[in-house]
């Protein structure tokens, strides 16, 4: 394989001038969007497509347009307004993020990512992101997107390994190109070409801007042959059983009784196992007389 330096040398023009002429409209991508919107879109758009985060950002932004208003609120009110994004665990710690910048950091999103680490909820690729794309700072990025679109391009794989490797993050790296601000858009443009053209299960390798050098491409397009990827199975999972739990009361006005909650399910066991995990995760309240509500 080429050094990843020389090959990412030949990548950068054409993905950047790509990126310039087909990104996305996105707010939370305009100049005058703040640190804050860029974390929030980060979270939001963990697992969850840009499609059903758009609506629910615009309207979390409206309402908490800086980490000190979403931190006056209660962790209930942000579970709510987080609809049917899933994983809504992630509002918890958006808000529990949210107290922490206001508390610790004077209610101004950090900039560097040792220290965004050490927000609530907040790893490294989201740390990354956020210095990135918020401060223009020299940060390796790497989400699903950008690692198809090297194991594609510069390994000659047909997808990255089920998991992130420190190989892929060492690559990652070592691709960045030396300009700092080039570095920044060159995160976001990898990860939109993967979004938009590099697609897991069919790419549109005539649009790419780099099929010409894309190592798999020019092998013939050799199938997968690593480790068995499963997807995720959602009818009849605890997932659909926590969440249906949640939306109830996210719907209802005030708190709902231990009756209206079984009614959403069947299965005594799993029910009332999921209920007690919703408990703990600090989603779910319960109060006196077998009632329950969102948190706060």
């Amino acid at each position: 394989m080429p050094h990843p330096t020389s090959a990412g040398r030949r990548l950068h023009r054409p993905v950047l001038d790509w990126y310039a002429a087909h990104q996305r409209d996105l707010p939370w991508r305009l100049p005058q969007r703040s640190p804050w919107g860029v974390l929030v879109s980060e979270v939001m758009l963990q697992q969850t497509p840009v499609a059903r985060v758009l609506p629910v950002w615009e309207r979390w932004m409206s309402l908490w347009p800086s980490p000190s208003d979403l931190a006056a609120a209660t962790p209930g009110d942000a579970v709510r307004e987080w609809g049917r994004l899933g994983y809504p665990r992630r509002a918890l710690r958006l808000h529990a993020a949210a107290a922490a910048i206001r508390d610790a950091h004077g209610g101004a999103v950090p900039g560097d990512e040792a220290t965004l680490r050490t927000l609530p909820g907040v790893g490294d690729y989201t740390a990354a992101a956020v210095a990135a794309f918020a401060f223009g700072a020299r940060a390796t990025v790497v989400d699903t997107n950008v690692r198809r679109v090297h194991a594609r391009a510069v390994t000659g794989d047909a997808l990255p390994a089920p998991a992130l490797t420190r190989a892929e993050v060492d690559l990652a790296t070592a691709l960045l190109p030396d300009d700092d601000t080039d570095a920044a858009t060159w995160n976001v443009a990898v990860m939109e070409l993967g979004a938009l053209v590099c697609t897991a299960r069919a790419p549109r390798c005539a649009e790419c801007p780099v099929a010409h050098l894309c190592r798999w491409r020019l092998a013939g397009s050799p199938t997968y042959d690593g480790p068995p990827r499963r997807g995720q199975r959602w009818e009849g999972t605890d997932r659909q059983c926590r969440g249906r739990m949640v939306q109830l009361l996210r719907d209802s006005p005030g708190p709902v009784s231990g009756a209206q909650l079984r009614a959403v399910w069947e299965d005594e066991a799993q029910r009332d196992r999921c209920l007690d995990a919703l408990v703990a995760d600090g989603l779910v309240e319960p109060l006196e007389g077998d009632r329950f509500r969102l948190p706060g």
